[in-house]
Formats: C-alpha cells, sequence, structure tokens
C-alpha cells in the first residue's frame, strides 16, 4: 500500500483555502441606504466584486445601456475592477451584476426596483428604467463608503446578500437652486444634480431670473442677458446659460432622471428685465440694476400689452427647450402689484403657460387669483394660500421656509445664510411629515416637497455644500420613505454613518453636533 506524503507548503494553502471559503456573516439591515427602502430581507453572505465581475443588462436598449454604463463610471475610478458593459438576452453566468426591466412586477411603480443580492449573482429589476437607477444608487450604498473615491481604493469590495423591494411615497421629489442672486456655471449645477441622484430626488428647480439677475437667453429679447444679467448679489459680474448650456443642464439632469423644472419669476422680482427693457415699466423709463437683497419693490407693467408679448416669447423659447411639463411662473412677494392687477395677471400668465403646451406652476401666493385646471402650487409661507390652492383643485409641493429651506442657518453660529424663517438645523428639517403639516389638507393634495435655496449669501459651490449637506439626504427621505418608517433616532444613525460619503465625495458639509460623524 502506497501512502501520499504532503507537503507542509500544500497543508498551508489548503487550510487558507478551506477558510478563504468561509462566508463572513452581513447583515443588509443594517446598511445606512438614504433614503430608507420599503423592504429589506437579509440573507447573512455576501457577494464579492472582482476583476471577473462585469455589468450585464437586458436587451438592446440604448438607455439600459446608458445606466449600466452610469454604475460602471462609478465603480471603476475606485475599484480599479475594470467593470465593463454588455448585453444579453438572459441572465448571465455567476459573478455578474445584471439589470434587467420586468413589467410584470407587482406593486412598485415606475420608479421602484428589487434587489436580488446572492453569493453568486446580483440582479436589479424594475418595471421602468428610473427603477433601474434608483436601484443602481441603492447597490452604491451598499459597498464601502471609499467607492466614492475618484482614485484606486483598497478592496474587498463585498456587498451584503439579501433581497431589497422599494418605491417612493411621493412621485416628486426635488430641490431648488437659486441662480439669480448669484449666478452659478453649469458644471455646479451638474454638481448638485449628481448630488440629488443619488438620493433618488427627482426635480431641479431653477430659479433663473430675479431682480438681481436674469440667467437664460431669450433670443428675442436679448438685452435680458447682456444686460440684466451683467451682474448680481454684491455687484460683481453676473453670467447667463445660453440656450445650448441650458439644453446641456437638462439632458445631463434627463440622464439622472431628474426633470428640470425653470422658474420666471413675476410679476415682482423683475428688476433685471425692468432695467433691460424700459417699454415694461409703466413709466417707460429703464429701472437701475439692482446688486441688493431686498425683496417686493418690483413689478411688471401689467396693463401694458408688450408685457405679454413679453412674457409670450420668453415662455416659448423656454418651451422649447424644457421636455419637462411644468414653467413655474413666481408670483410671490409682489408688494408694489396691487391686487386688482395682480390677479388678472396671473390668470393671463397661466393661460401663457399652457399656450406653450406647458403646466403653470407658482408660489402659494397664486392661489389668490384663480387656478386654472393643472396648476400647481408651491407652498412656502401662507397656509390660508395652500388651502385655497387645494380648494380650487390645485395639487401642492411642500417646500415650508421653516423646514424646507435651505438658506436658512443651521444656528445662531452659521456665518451662511439667513434667518427670517427660524433656524433648522438637521433635525428640525427631517421631522416633518407632508400629508398632515397644512391643516385642511389632506395626502391626495400633495405631489411632494421641495427644499429649496436661495442664494443671497451663497457665492461658490463649496457654500453650496455646506448648506445642501447632511440636510438634502433627510430631505430626500421625506419625500421617498413613508412617514409610518420614519423616526430622527433612527434616522441620524444613517446619516452618521454617510459621513464618510460625503469625504470620499468631496462635499464640504456641516458637521451638526445632533449627528455622530
Amino acid at each position: 500500500m502506497k501512502t501520499r506524503f504532503i507537503s507542509a507548503a500544500a497543508i498551508i494553502f489548503l487550510i487558507v483555502a478551506q477558510f478563504s471559503c468561509i462566508q463572513v456573516p452581513t447583515d443588509l439591515t443594517r446598511e445606512s441606504i438614504i433614503p430608507r427602502p420599503v423592504l429589506v430581507q437579509p440573507t447573512a453572505l455576501s457577494f464579492k466584486l472582482t476583476d471577473k465581475t462585469d455589468i450585464y443588462v437586458s436587451g438592446q436598449s440604448d438607455e439600459i445601456k446608458s445606466i449600466g454604463n452610469y454604475l460602471a463610471d462609478k465603480l471603476n475610478p475606485s475599484t480599479g475592477l475594470r467593470f465593463e458593459v454588455k448585453t444579453t438576452s438572459k441572465a448571465p453566468h455567476n459573478g455578474n451584476i445584471y439589470l434587467i426591466l420586468d413589467p410584470d412586477i407587482p406593486g412598485i411603480g415606475e420608479e421602484g426596483y428589487e434587489i436580488s443580492i446572492t453569493k453568486k449573482m446580483v440582479q436589479i429589476s424594475a418595471v421602468k428604467p428610473a427603477g433601474l437607477f434608483y436601484g443602481v444608487q441603492t447597490l452604491l450604498q451598499i459597498l464601502p463608503a471609499k467607492v466614492e473615491s475618484p482614485t484606486i481604493q483598497e478592496g474587498p469590495w463585498s456587498l451584503a446578500t439579501g433581497t431589497i423591494k422599494d418605491y417612493p411615497d411621493y412621485g416628486y421629489r426635488g430641490a431648488m437652486l437659486d441662480v439669480a442672486r448669484h449666478f452659478f456655471k453649469a458644471e455646479d449645477v451638474k454638481r448638485l444634480i449628481d448630488q440629488m441622484a443619488r438620493y433618488k430626488m427627482n426635480r431641479l428647480h431653477l430659479h433663473l431670473a430675479d431682480d438681481q439677475g436674469w440667467r437664460i437667453e431669450i433670443k428675442s429679447w436679448p438685452n435680458l442677458t447682456t444686460t440684466g444679467g451683467s451682474t448680481q448679489v454684491g455687484g460683481a459680474a453676473g453670467g447667463f446659460y445660453t440656450q445650448a448650456e441650458y439644453t446641456d443642464i437638462v439632458k445631463y439632469a434627463q440622464a439622472r432622471y431628474i426633470t428640470i423644472i425653470p422658474e420666471i419669476d413675476m410679476p415682482g422680482h423683475t428688476n433685471a428685465a425692468l432695467a433691460s427693457y424700459a417699454e415694461l415699466n409703466c413709466n417707460g423709463k429703464a429701472t437701475k440694476l439692482y446688486t441688493g437683497t431686498d425683496v417686493g419693490f418690483s413689478t411688471l407693467c401689467t396693463s401694458k400689452e408688450i408685457t405679454y408679448q413679453f412674457i409670450s416669447d420668453v415662455f416659448r423659447e423656454i418651451a422649447v427647450i424644457t421636455p419637462g411639463p411644468y414653467i413655474h411662473i413666481g408670483g410671490d412677494e409682489s408688494h408694489v402689484t396691487k391686487k386688482e392687477d395682480y390677479i388678472p395677471f396671473i390668470s393671463r400668465v397661466q393661460e401663457i403657460v399652457t399656450s406653450v403646451g406647458k403646466i403653470p406652476m407658482g408660489w402659494d401666493d397664486i392661489a389668490l387669483s384663480t387656478l386654472k385646471p393643472g396648476t400647481v402650487c408651491q407652498h412656502w409661507a401662507t397656509v390660508e394660500n395652500a388651502v385655497k390652492a387645494t380648494g380650487q383643485g390645485a395639487k401642492l409641493v411642500l417646500s415650508p421656509a421653516s423646514k424646507a429651506y435651505l438658506d436658512m442657518k443651521y444656528d445662531s453660529a452659521t456665518t451662511l445664510g439667513l434667518h427670517w424663517a427660524g433656524y433648522v438645523e438637521v433635525d428640525k428639517g427631517y421631522s416633518w411629515d407632508p400629508a398632515s403639516y397644512v391643516h385642511g389638507v389632506t395626502k391626495a393634495g400633495i405631489l411632494g416637497i421641495e427644499a429649496a435655496l436661495w442664494t443671497e449669501t451663497i457665492t461658490n459651490k463649496e457654500e453650496i455644500d455646506y448648506m445642501v449637506f447632511p440636510r438634502l439626504p433627510g430631505y430626500a427621505e421625506i419625500g421617498w420613505t413613508l412617514s409610518s418608517m420614519r423616526s430622527w433616532d433612527e434616522y441620524k444613525v444613517r446619516l452618521g454613518k454617510q459621513g464618510e460619503r460625503f469625504k470620499a465625495m468631496g462635499i464640504n458639509f456641516y458637521r451638526s453636533p445632533k449627528v455622530a460623524w
């Protein structure tokens, strides 16, 4: 009988190989996913990304391929694993990531998704492409925070196994950026779009015109930008987006399932336009450019027909380059417009918006007028106006200043921002329920929420970061996650774990003392 000799090196190899196959227990429910998903069921194993892992997409759809490429672009810089995107007509072999549309998934709607992570495969399924995109965001948050790094980091790159089923509570989950008080270049807007997309937000409202600046090219009224766009708060040089630049921003947002909502505020907040064209003033004299921060002193001349020709031209040009359904007409703080002039003005402007194929949207002040069917009212200040709007059949977007204005200071020591609506610490911004916020308005009357950043004191992307983060993920969760599943004590733990992710993304965030970072 022959005996088999095994060397010491071989024994060591076998021991290492044996232990390398042992799965370290995981718990998918402990991942700090924001917004919190509807259902997470862990299976206590792990899936490891390797240099043999690729991303497979079902079918030949360019849109689905684009989502696959988005995921690859997020993973490759930090992992160095060189993921490729491949198309397939059936489930790929083990070790890969698979994105697939399945129109028969029940109960998740057009933005929902399901994720199945086993030790052999990762599969993201959705009814529509938007759901796949949001599933990708969740997948990225299950990976270590260093996945957000722009440079190669050391692995391993493992995912806790289990299943996730998820869908949003509200269809409108937005943020607003005021580019009129201070102008921000297209790359700064795109940066905010990327940050919003990470947390499944789907509307970006751009405040494009105000007393201090006009920021969108209107070819039929060129002085709006050459004159009205020339300055900003404080008197420094301003700027504006050409229609080509604006179109590029819109397309960038579309690729991240974010709809751009352009706002031209009127009849107040219009000094930049009044300084550009004398005929828009009742006295026929152009005003001086304004670089301060007061409000309520300007108004278009509501009795002149040229005013409505101007508005028609502006909205016609904007409508052509805005594929989204809304044009925002502002309507707030028009203190020097007589009420008897304001009411018919708002009524006529709504008709102009609908004539160019868009849905009118305005601040809650517009409820003083007769609202046209389909008009959306954005509640920011006056509860009576919000109730009056829903009484006319309008749907609400909630942006209460005391809860959801990102330009409000965190506390008395905050150097940026304002505090006329109070201080908005992270817990205060998170701890409210849209469905019960406006007494007399039910959830059925609410489209969703929007967190607004006005920029009287905000001058650059680092300052945008500081006022937006860490509050933005909380607003995203308010819009996405059922209120019954939300509590500050639980949320602040997940938010604290996002701190390392913010750092990896280069976000200049406020280290709130309310959160253990």
